[in-house]
């Protein structure tokens, strides 16, 4: 029976058509759907390395690239490209299996001919071979064929190899990526496995059996199983492209069971969060189809820091779902709005949140009342005092502060302080009850204790950018759901920390270890973008909710594009005016203005970013507005979290102010609070550049920012 499959890299570009057409390649396209070929003209290309690549007129401009297996009826739609393009591709690339996992993979190999013509003039002798240590058979174990060694052999350096990746299949680089980074053979034959079926474990393929491979290759094409799914695809081709499951991730998010909770981890881009999604259906899914509780009682808690984040989860779940029975079974809402309706429910009426600096007013008088004994106490050190050790440990009386660890804060306290420490915050708290005020932290305390007390409301509990929350929100979600088996999904990446939490999950009752899984590759960003961005997060250690040190060896996208463009300016109006010029240049190229984002560390020079470009005649919306509208995004760096662009320009990156000055805590006063804010900034920067797919713009005036790369 006829079978079409859709490449991954086929929706993207598909998306950034124009409307008209769009029109056409879905006329095309849906004669595959139908198995209705008449007047659908396959083109073979003469002189293509791979005859099984044939070319789909969609009209004088765009041609449809398409692969067909010799043997069956079945086709994948691989891109769509300008028409000299698509020859071009045709004409280099040549697909197979992978012997070692059976996937399906492409090599350039017209550029592979010529790196290895490149190398070999180049070569004197004196340099060893980076991977002289390596047999050919462990090679060849790792899925490294025969064809490409003779190019392989004849590279020195990681940097030649980093230049070859667009050349290579995505499996192989990433066996020979993995052992240039000092991992052992057993080691990179783990980051191979990761592409393999989850099902399956290693294989004899054949090289040219396409079909077989189409289906063990579930995150690079997706099978359409007729018209109507296909129109499914169509009418969301960057919803559905996000939502492509590798097989790692697919393996974390299907997996049938975890005995307890559960962590998946890894930097940005590599999908942890469609794998907190799929998780999240999965789940409904299984309750669906057992009958288990009530139709439409939400019995799933999907859930994440920030209602923005939370309402893009949502969208990209009603995509997911499909089935209305399975969607209904989950509930998205961010843990602020669940802990203020927990509190609502118990108290009546609405909950008056204490406005934060009237908060930082309260404790600055009542440090002065003090006198002499707070003299040396800040009234941010004693908010943070009490939000980081009384609050986060639920500290209830005076006597459990005194003795309690006051892990993270860097300025030690005699008992005597503890004492005076007790006392103020004693008396800001009666001072925000009697006038009827809580904060949101306190509102998230005391839903925390109300569901110990009366009993969990969800069977699974599933948290997206867990890095960001308190331990307040924590011990929350822990009440929300009764301890055993899945009943805490979490996705985290503690190299996107941008909020003052600091959290071992153990500390608090959940226990990931040893069910944590990693994810390692970034298919979002160009790998030119992601090399230079790494580099911004220092070179600090960090620590993960596991309490385990955090790595980022192994990190890389498959993707290739240009290099990221650091502009440096005299003043303020002409970093705005550049920044205009370059988005100007962007839409030129074809970029839509919905597809580009624009970011400042301060809220007031994003401010003046949109009126700059609003001037010039280039529309603008706030980050978080929900709109068709086709304008430029500008928000702050914070609102860059969970958001990506095919075009980023981050601006205002200079000394003083990133990282922000206001945002650090003195070294005088807490170095290790002030070491700690300092690799959140770091942080901050790292999450706004790595928003970018393709493009990446940064600007500053005078002296860039310390966190640049040099």
């Amino acid at each position: 029976m006829a079978q079409l499959y859709i490449g991954s890299e086929f929706l993207p570009e598909y998306a950034r058509l124009e409307r008209s057409v769009r029109a056409l390649v879905d006329d095309a396209i849906a004669k595959f759907a139908s198995h209705t070929y008449a007047g659908l003209h396959l083109e073979k290309i003469t002189d293509s390395r791979d005859s099984r690549i044939r070319t789909i007129r969609i009209d004088a401009f765009w041609r449809g690239l398409v692969l067909a297996p010799d043997s069956g009826d079945t086709y994948c739609l691989i891109r769509v490209l300008p028409h000299d393009d698509a020859i071009a591709y045709a004409k280099s690339h040549r697909f197979s299996a992978n012997q070692a996992i059976g996937v399906l993979e492409v090599r350039d190999e017209e550029a592979l001919e010529r790196e290895q013509a490149d190398l070999r003039a180049a070569a004197t002798g004196s340099e060893p071979p980076l991977f002289a240590h390596v047999s050919d058979a462990d090679l060849g174990r790792l899925g490294v064929d025969a064809t490409i060694l003779p190019v392989i052999r004849l590279l020195v350096t990681a940097e030649q190899l980093d230049a070859m990746q667009s050349m290579l299949p995505e499996v192989q680089f990433a066996a020979l990526y993995s052992l240039a980074c000092g991992m052992t053979v057993d080691q990179a034959w783990e980051q191979v496995c990761q592409y393999a079926p989850a099902d399956t474990g290693p294989v004899r393929a054949d090289p040219d059996d396409l079909a077989s491979a189409l289906d063990r290759t579930p995150g690079r094409v997706t099978p359409v199983s007729g018209p109507r799914e296909l129109q499914v695809i169509l009418a969301h081709p960057f919803a559905t492209w996000r939502t492509f499951l590798q097989p790692n991730q697919r393996a974390i998010a299907r997996q049938p069971s975890y005995a307890g909770p559960a962590q998946v981890t890894g930097g940005a881009g590599t999908g942890k969060t469609v794998t907190a999604l799929h998780r999240t259906v999965f789940l409904a899914q299984r309750l669906a189809g057992a009958g288990r509780g009530t139709p439409g009682q939400p019995e799933i808690l999907l859930t994440t820091f920030t209602t923005g984040l939370a309402e893009a989860l949502d969208a990209q779940l009603a995509i997911l779902a499909g089935d209305d029975l399975v969607r209904s079974r989950i509930e998205v809402t961010n843990v602020d709005k669940l802990a203020n309706r927990v509190v609502r429910a118990a108290r009546g009426g609405k909950l008056p949140i204490a406005a934060p600096e009237a908060l930082r007013e309260r404790f600055a008088a009542a440090a002065a009342d003090a006198g002499a004994a707070a003299a040396d106490l800040s009234a941010s050190f004693l908010e943070h005092e009490w939000e980081q050790v009384i609050i986060a440990q639920d500290l209830a009386g005076e006597e459990a502060y005194l003795d309690c660890r006051r892990s993270g804060r860097g300025r030690p306290l005699t008992r005597a302080q503890r004492g005076v420490v007790w006392q103020i915050v004693q008396r800001v708290t009666g001072e925000l009850a009697a006038a009827g005020e809580m904060t949101y932290l306190q509102v998230t305390a005391e839903a925390a204790r109300l569901l110990t007390g009366s009993g969990p409301l969800y069977r699974h509990v599933v948290v997206d950018e867990g890095q960001d929350l308190n331990p307040s929100q924590w011990r929350l979600l822990r009440a929300a759901v009764a301890p055993g088996p899945d009943d805490l999904f979490i996705a985290a990446d503690p190299y996107q920390r941008i909020y003052d939490n600091r959290v071992s999950l153990a500390s608090l009752g959940i226990n990931v270890r040893g069910r944590t899984r990693r994810l390692m590759v970034n298919y979002r960003t160009t790998a030119q973008i992601l090399n230079w961005a790494v580099p911004v997060l220092g070179t600090a250690p960090v620590t993960g909710l596991d309490d385990e040190a955090a790595s980022l060896l192994g990190y890389r996208s498959p993707i290739s594009g240009q290099r990221p463009e650091v502009r440096a300016t005299a003043d303020r109006e002409a970093e705005l005016a550049a920044l205009a010029e370059r988005i100007a240049t962007w839409i030129d190229a074809g970029i839509e203005p919905h597809a580009i984002g624009v970011a400042a560390r301060s809220g007031s020079l994003a401010k003046e970013a949109k009126e700059a470009l609003r001037t010039r005649g280039i529309p603008t919306l706030a980050l978080t507005t929900r709109s068709p509208k086709s304008a430029v995004r500008v928000g702050t760096m914070h609102g860059m979290k969970g958001l990506e662009f095919q075009a980023v320009a981050v601006i205002g990156v200079q000394d003083g102010s990133v990282p922000a000055i206001s945002a650090l805590t003195s070294a005088e006063t807490d170095p290790v609070a002030h070491a700690q804010d300092l690799q959140r900034e770091r942080c901050v920067l790292f999450v706004a550049c790595t928003r970018a797919r393709d493009h990446l713009y940064v600007s500053y005036t005078g002296n860039p920012s310390p966190f640049l790369p040099g």
